[in-house]
């Protein structure tokens, strides 16, 4: 089955797309985590990273259509690898806990595996 973004009945809003909602999730819990963090560039890269999942699944679906959506949504999942990644480092460096880490790790997980799934629909 193939969604039309354009004409889609299924998707009105961008609020209906469950990788947004969640990556909107991910990206509050990052700042809260990280807001008191003195390694500023690192602060600044990992919160930047984190919101740009949810920006680009906003700025995809607004274009409404199938092809631009889909671009957009692969630079979402990109985001969400470079956060992932920069989970490690934070908890090499001793920034955020095993605990927090795992939560975060999931969330990098889950949240791809979403975007995938919204690809394969719009193709």
């Amino acid at each position: 089955m193939s969604i039309d973004v354009e004409n889609s009945k299924l998707i009105k809003n961008i609020e209906n797309i469950v990788a947004w909602k969640k990556s909107q999730q991910l990206a509050v819990s990052i700042y809260k985590t990280f807001r008191d963090n003195k390694d500023y560039s690192f602060k600044d890269q990992i919160q930047r990273a984190s919101v740009s999942i949810s920006n680009n699944i906003a700025e995809g679906f607004a274009r409404r259509g199938n092809k631009e959506f889909i671009h957009f949504l692969y630079i979402a999942k990109g985001s969400c690898s470079e956060v992932r990644s920069m989970l490690y480092i934070a908890l090499e460096l001793n920034y955020i806990s095993k605990d927090d880490f795992d939560v975060f790790l999931k969330s990098t997980e889950e949240i791809p595996k979403i975007i995938s799934g919204l690809i394969r629909s719009l193709n």
